[in-house]
């Protein structure tokens, strides 16, 4: 009989990670995060920071002259300035959509039984399934019928048909956690669907409004495709400007750059907020279910 060694066994049995390896792992990361996000960010500040008189060219590795002219020509210019009120507005206005239209089919998805469910669980992700270039390209030919295109009207409601599926699911994650009683105790009192929906499930379903909200506001305020098809040229929100800088006229790094962090703030703030106010279970059970 070959009788192991308790030493060796344990040996052989250890942890994949064991204390000693957190330094290690956090080095890892930490490297990670540099090379993905840090690194990036520091060449787009530096890409802002560029001197017009002078430029930045190979092989300087830094910008020989610095200044602050293309970012007070950006928050003097009324185009950027009008482009960020109304990706705000937009932003604002799909997520209140969104959270309204979404309500509804997450409460179905969550507490009713109905055949063919896990079908329409799969269908109501279709929009986040098929490229955004092609939904918008098939919901414009149908506004162009109805005189949408052109029009805020027309770029809300094709950004809320992709933002719809996260609401959705984020949405119905919370409200199956709601006991079931206490929707049947309010029913068995007399309370309609309006009664429930305002006082039992808008109230205990707080936290997942709030969870795909914000990031329903985040995916509003960068979308470009959708944006760009239906509302392009009348519609210019920052990501359509933040294009006409990299592509639609010729790439010009420093413009690009300076309206990147215009659009990069309101996403840190939003962010933040989320990280202050949710729990994190809220947010992971959504996401658990796509």
């Amino acid at each position: 009989m070959n009788i192991e060694h308790p030493q060796t066994a344990a040996k052989d049995h250890r942890l994949p990670f064991i204390k000693a390896d957190g330094r290690w792992i956090s080095l890892g990361l930490g490297a990670a995060f540099v090379v993905v996000l840090g690194m990036p960010l520091l060449v787009t500040v530096l890409w802002s920071l560029v001197d017009p008189q002078v430029g930045w060219f190979a092989p300087d590795i830094l910008p020989t002259s610095r200044a602050l002219n293309h970012w007070s020509g950006a928050l003097r210019n009324p185009s950027i300035v009008s482009a960020l009120g109304l990706s705000i507005g937009i932003g604002i206005a799909v997520t209140i959509l969104t959270a309204t239209l979404a309500l509804p089919t997450a409460y179905a998805l969550a507490k009713l039984p109905f055949r063919m469910k896990r079908f329409v669980e799969v269908f109501v992700l279709a929009p986040l399934i098929v490229p955004g270039i092609i939904v918008a390209v098939g919901i414009g030919a149908i506004f162009f019928r109805l005189d949408l295109v052109y029009t805020v009207s027309g770029v809300i409601l094709v950004q809320t048909v992709g933002t719809l599926p996260l609401m959705i699911r984020i949405l119905a994650a919370t409200i199956e956690a709601i006991p079931n009683d206490l929707i049947a105790a309010a029913r068995t009192l007399g309370a309609g669907p309006g009664a429930i929906a305002r006082y039992i499930l808008i109230p205990l379903a707080w936290p997942g409004f709030i969870a795909g909200g914000l990031l329903t506001f985040v995916s509003s305020f960068e979308e470009f495709e959708k944006t760009f098809i239906i509302g392009s040229p009348f519609v210019q929100t920052l990501p359509v400007i933040l294009w006409t800088y990299l592509g639609g006229r010729g790439i010009i790094f420093p413009n690009a750059a300076v309206v990147t962090f215009i659009l990069l703030v309101p996403m840190l703030i939003v962010f933040f907020l989320a990280g202050r106010v949710l729990r994190d279970d809220v947010l992971a059970s959504g996401m658990g279910k796509l």
